[in-house]
């Protein structure tokens, strides 16, 4: 869902107001729901004309220009979340550990069928 609030006589036009609430609701079974503490926080927001870091942004007409007058949101609210550096020689070293175990599980088996006479 996207919300274009459009007012003739602002006091302030040099610049439009950019809110991404993508991640500001509870997911109720097939439907999404905006809670009080949701809707608050974009009124709040929008009233106060305030900037919060990968949730909203203040474009100015100039970068608005500069960006071809696209308004796209994720183009001025950057929500991109940098991921964790995987180890990967930790990784493998892990692996190799657990295949280890799977090897000794297999002895371990093999010895069990053999007892219960269910291979040779």
């Amino acid at each position: 869902t996207c919300i274009l609030v459009m007012k003739k006589c602002r006091k302030q036009d040099d610049n439009i107001l950019f809110i991404d609430a993508s991640r500001e609701f509870e997911k109720v079974k097939t439907q999404n729901k905006l809670r009080p503490e949701h809707i608050r926080k974009i009124v709040e927001t929008y009233r106060n004309r305030k900037e919060i870091e990968k949730y909203s942004h203040c474009a100015t007409l100039q970068e608005i220009a500069e960006n071809d007058y696209n308004l796209n949101i994720p183009r001025y609210v950057d929500t991109f979340e940098e991921e964790e550096e995987i180890d990967i020689k930790a990784v493998m070293a892990d692996i190799k550990s657990l295949e280890a175990q799977r090897a000794d599980l297999d002895k371990q088996i093999e010895v069990y069928l053999k007892e219960l006479g269910i291979v040779d």
